[in-house]
């Protein structure tokens, strides 16, 4: 008796000690996350439309990120979901815009959030498409950038702690449905798109860090991106679904 109770415990103890009895690490319950955001684009407690302080003075316009943005409120450009772009006699274009600072619910992101987004890519050429963070200038993570010149690559970046993917995927395509994970991780953020693990930065965000979202459809002015041809007077994006996941 004595012997198997010995046994018992010495099992019991490579269970759960570090690196577990298998050499694979403790066999421990995965954390479980909470929804803590749904995005509701039409609701104007969540969302403000057609400004953004990570545009000089909020914005319209942004010509020094190579921009032919001229944001604006009209709720057909961003609150079904679908974000539009529709050129001005100036030349820059009308684009959509939502964030959640300065919203009544202020949504901030933070260290250790997961979020979860399903998107339509464009396929007019110069739409510039984005998932992204701000906050006091700086705490950028972008969740995704997208431009249908290189139409099987989306642009994942940590501009918090600067570190960059370009990845290449068949199943991305002007057109496409694409589905979005990212975890800020305080050590290392971590993309997946349609369901498998593609990049992480070993860099992360840090501990304290937090930041609002933004979604929006810019418009390339033709340095790093061909800007629109003559020819196109409308293009759009839509982001049917994004959830924030927190422990």
């Amino acid at each position: 008796m004595v012997t198997d109770t010995l046994e018992w415990l010495r099992r019991l103890r490579r269970r759960f000690a570090p690196g577990g009895g298998d050499g694979r690490g403790p066999v421990l319950p995965a954390p479980r996350r909470t929804l803590v955001f749904t995005a509701d684009f039409t609701s104007a407690t969540q969302w403000v439309a057609g400004r953004s302080w990570a545009y000089p003075d909020g914005g319209p316009t942004n010509p020094g990120d190579n921009k032919l943005d001229h944001l604006v409120d009209d709720p057909a450009y961003s609150r079904s979901g679908v974000f539009r772009a529709t050129p001005r006699p100036d030349g820059n274009w009308d684009t959509g815009l939502l964030t959640t600072e300065g919203s009544d619910e202020g949504f901030a992101l933070r260290t250790g959030d997961v979020l979860e987004a399903r998107v339509k890519l464009p396929v007019e050429v110069g739409a510039w498409p984005a998932i992204w963070t701000w906050r006091d200038g700086d705490q950028e993570i972008d969740v995704f950038e997208y431009h249908p010149d290189n139409p099987d690559l989306l642009e994942l970046s940590n501009h918090v702690r600067e570190a960059h993917c370009y990845h290449r995927d068949p199943s991305v395509r002007p057109g496409a449905w694409v589905d979005l994970k990212v975890e800020f991780g305080r050590t290392s953020v971590v993309w997946w798109v349609n369901g498998a693990r593609v990049f992480a930065d070993h860099k992360g965000v840090g501990r304290s860090w937090w930041a609002y979202l933004i979604v929006n459809l810019s418009v390339s002015a033709g340095r790093y991106h061909p800007a629109p041809g003559p020819g196109v007077t409308e293009m759009a994006y839509e982001v049917s679904q994004l959830r924030v996941y927190r422990r």
